[in-house]
């Protein structure tokens, strides 16, 4: 793992600040195949608009936002926890949008803040994450190795950004 790696849990103004660096990242996954929530064609202008809502959410503590920062290419991935759940399920949390920048992947960024996100949960009570991402993926691969338990698939879930079929893998993780 790359130790200059900073992780930095941004404010609802640091994320207006860092717009366009997150929407590119953002634009770069999308655009790489990963499959989180959008289709192709996906542009800046989406992806910004994405961005400022989830500042919005920020601002009303519905989620953290933690970025990856390294010292000479800045922010190069994200990662969302998700805290605003039912009143009966205030010791869960989702996890969403793990984001690292295509140029900035294998160097550790991806655990480091999923490392951290787990940090933040645990600061706030939380004892039980839960994720989706798509099935066959590297993604998949990854939560595996990062010791999440898969619990199943779900065949038809959603579709790539190409507009295939794909199922999810839904996953948890006790804290």
């Amino acid at each position: 793992m790359n130790t200059s790696l900073q992780i930095k849990n941004l404010t609802r103004e640091e994320i207006l600040t860092h717009l366009d660096t997150l929407a590119g990242i953002l634009e770069n996954c999308v655009n790489g195949g990963a499959s989180v929530s959008f289709m192709l064609p996906f542009s800046l202008d989406k992806a910004r608009s994405y961005w400022r809502g989830i500042a919005d959410s920020t601002g009303r503590n519905e989620r953290l936002v933690l970025a990856c920062i390294d010292p000479q290419d800045g922010v190069i991935g994200t990662v969302q926890l998700i805290v605003d759940q039912p009143e009966n399920q205030p010791h869960r949390a989702d996890v969403a949008k793990l984001l690292v920048h295509e140029k900035a992947r294998r160097k550790g960024a991806a655990m480091a803040l999923m490392e951290a996100l787990e940090v933040e949960a645990r600061a706030r009570n939380i004892s039980v994450l839960v994720l989706d991402t798509s099935t066959g993926s590297g993604a998949e691969t990854f939560y595996q190795r990062a010791s999440w338990q898969k619990v199943g698939e779900i065949p038809r879930y959603a579709l790539m950004p190409d507009g295939a079929m794909t199922a999810t893998s839904v996953f948890y993780k006790f804290l």
